[in-house]
């Protein structure tokens, strides 16, 4: 158990419960590992458990009829995947896919139910996340319409280095034109020129980023209001 305690912490969510309750709650986790590629579930599909990311993370990802998937969000030791239970509804709203590998504390629907009766603070919790990805959800859609495709593919790869905790990330422009619903051409443009600029380094799938105060000066102001939202609601933590 001490070890487990210990890892909750890597989970910023997790972190702001008062430690009691924390401690409560992983007595009903268990800690998993999670590979790319693994999808953890589909949409309109029961929700069977929550996954509480630790240093891996995850998307959530949206298809329309035969159109390319479209990324509605980003999952990582900031939040978890299946919130949506605080309000009462067992099915999946979107596909959740594992894109960057890495650990995560995991509980059952049914484990969930039982630890909410010792954990109010959970729920509470939970509730505010939901807010946060509902405002981010709001924004992506504003942004997606508004805001040109480099400074959105910026914001994009400072969101997705937040998640991984890394320099290195393993992204195509394939999978880069999916996530942000645009041509592979604009991706490989929008790159190209941060990559002229000595902010990103792109090959072979690859993209590095060099130089993230320059790159927060390039990407949309989409990217500090999301940050502002969550440290709004979950700074001080949550206390008895």
């Amino acid at each position: 158990m001490p070890a487990i305690i210990s890892l909750a912490t890597e989970n910023r969510l997790l972190a702001r419960l008062p430690l009691r309750e924390r401690q409560r709650l992983l007595l009903h986790c268990d800690v998993v590992q999670l590979s790319f590629g693994d999808v953890l579930c589909e949409a309109g599909a029961p929700v069977r458990h929550l996954y509480f990311p630790l240093d891996g993370f995850i998307s959530q990802v949206f298809s329309l009829g035969h159109h390319r998937p479209l990324e509605l969000g980003l999952i990582g030791n900031e939040g978890v995947l299946g919130a949506t239970l605080a309000l009462d509804v067992s099915t999946a709203p979107s596909r959740a896919v594992v894109q960057g590998s890495g650990r995560a504390l995991r509980i059952s629907v049914r484990q969930w139910h039982l630890a909410l009766r010792d954990c109010p603070r959970l729920l509470r919790a939970l509730n505010r996340y939901l807010y946060v990805l509902l405002t981010q959800l709001m924004r992506n859609a504003a942004c997606g319409h508004f805001h040109e495709v480099e400074p959105r593919l910026a914001r994009w790869l400072l969101m997705t280095q937040d998640c991984a905790h890394v320099d290195k990330l393993q992204l195509t422009h394939a999978y880069l034109a999916d996530m942000l619903g645009v041509r592979r051409s604009g991706v490989t443009i929008a790159a190209g020129a941060l990559q002229s600029r000595r902010l990103i380094h792109y090959q072979r799938g690859q993209i590095t980023i060099l130089d993230r105060a320059s790159l927060e000066l390039v990407a949309c102001e989409c990217y500090a209001a999301m940050r502002a939202d969550y440290a709004k609601l979950f700074s001080p933590p949550l206390r008895s």
